[in-house]
């Protein structure tokens, strides 16, 4: 079983900002597999499952989302190896997302708080860019990812997001 986390914050404000890709993400996946989420107040986080798949979008504030995935790991007894965690970031420009190993953003408390919590960061990132605030990047990159998409940019998105969907779903090597 493949775990996919999506990375977001769980207030209805901040559902259409550039923060909450991850949770976007793991929406489409939720609607292509025929999963629905529901709360599970002991693993902090919505859950949809079947025999392939965990989708899971966690129920803390971004900074905290270390607790709810590593709580979700040990309920389901899943290594980071089985674990895809998707999310914002600012280091790849809009329009653009890498499936990597390891790696993610140079800042991204949402990260850091899953690295401390897992004593790694060897799973697999897919890495949603979001960046486009141009070269002058006037405004800081903790409140740009907080901004709305433009409706230009939430139209392009849904192209993006349906790749990932399906650069995604032959991971669980049982579709």
């Amino acid at each position: 079983m493949k775990a996919i986390i999506g990375l977001g914050n769980p207030e209805s404000e901040h559902q259409a900002t550039r923060h909450n890709v991850g949770f976007q993400v793991v929406d489409a996946l939720a609607d292509q597999l025929g999963l629905t989420l529901t709360n599970n107040l002991k693993l902090l986080a919505q859950i949809g499952k079947n025999k392939s798949w965990l989708l899971a979008k966690p129920q803390t504030y971004m900074n905290q989302s270390g607790r709810a995935v590593q709580a979700i790991l040990q309920f389901y007894k899943l290594s980071p190896k089985d674990l895809i965690v998707v999310h914002d970031d600012l280091d790849i420009p809009f329009g653009f997302y890498k499936i990597q190993q390891g790696t993610g953003p140079k800042n991204h408390n949402g990260l850091l708080s899953i690295y401390e919590q897992l004593g790694t960061k060897d799973f697999t990132h897919v890495r949603l860019g979001i960046e486009g605030r141009g070269v002058a990047k006037v405004m800081s990159g903790k409140n740009y990812v907080l901004t709305p998409f433009t409706d230009e940019e939430a139209y392009r998105l849904e192209t993006v997001i349906g790749q990932v969907v399906k650069d995604l779903l032959p991971l669980s090597g049982n579709r």
